[in-house]
């Protein structure tokens, strides 16, 4: 069938098709292992190794992420270099990364050491990193920020447009994954709250009826026993659940 296809193309649009049905085959895999990474760490280390293995140029890569309050920390970075070229830019208060999150969608940036629009990170990234040409993403979903995806070389001029249109659409991908994790992550810090809260309930039900205290009374009961045995309040909860009473430590400071 692929030579059916390939007859009616010359060599050079055929070698193109079979490039973008790899690409494609790498983005599925990539969208895969991204909707099963257990956590938002998992999601952006996957992002980064994958923009190296896949963004032509690419030498290393790092993600920038905008904190609750506004500030940005640098994470998943492939390695010294590229959490470096992260950690200058924060250091200075400029540059691509920084740019993207703020100002633009995409920043590409031929050779850092001629570009005028952030000498002070120009100057640093070249001396201390060897980076010469970055390549910088806005990670967002519709009109929520997350940060910035920035990939760079030791070579001038490595990303051409085949590299920008790769790494636009890497960076759909991890923005996408980034905010699914959280909300995976942030579903199971729920449903471990609600876990806890019943158990803390139930526990606080159970010292009632043995003990005839008030709902106050009892929790300062739990409150005690954790504080004494050093142990978490819902743990010592879990615990009076089980057994019907208070762990053997607490109960005898509690009776004395």
């Amino acid at each position: 069938m692929n030579g059916g296809v390939n007859a009616g193309v010359d060599g050079g649009a055929a070698e193109t098709v079979g490039h973008g049905v790899q690409l494609a085959e790498r983005f599925a895999r990539l969208a895969r292992a991204l909707r099963t990474a257990p956590t938002p760490e998992d999601a952006q280390e996957r992002v980064t190794l994958y923009a190296v293995a896949t963004v032509p140029g690419c030498d290393h890569a790092g993600i920038s992420l905008v904190d609750r309050h506004g500030g940005v920390v640098s994470v998943a970075p492939t390695g010294g270099t590229a959490r470096r070229v992260d950690e200058i830019q924060h250091e200075v208060g400029e540059g691509p990364c920084l740019g993207v999150i703020h100002d633009r969608v995409v920043c590409a940036v031929d050779d850092v050491s001629t570009d005028d629009r952030w000498p002070a990170f120009g100057r640093r990234a070249v001396a201390e990193t060897g980076v010469r040409a970055l390549l910088c993403f806005r990670l967002f979903v519709e009109d929520d920020v997350l940060g910035a995806l920035t990939l760079s070389s030791a070579t001038p001029g490595a990303f051409d447009d085949h590299a920008v249109a790769v790494g636009t659409v890497l960076a759909a991908h991890a923005a996408l994954a980034v905010t699914d994790a959280r909300h995976r992550r942030r579903a199971a810090e729920l449903d471990e709250a609600l876990r806890s809260s019943r158990d803390i309930g139930t526990a606080l039900g159970i010292l009632m009826a043995h003990r005839l205290v008030t709902r106050d009374q009892a929790f300062d009961l739990l409150r005690t026993a954790s504080r004494r045995l050093h142990r978490k309040l819902r743990d010592v909860a879990l615990e009076v659940v089980e057994t019907g009473t208070l762990p053997a430590g607490a109960r005898a400071h509690v009776e004395q």
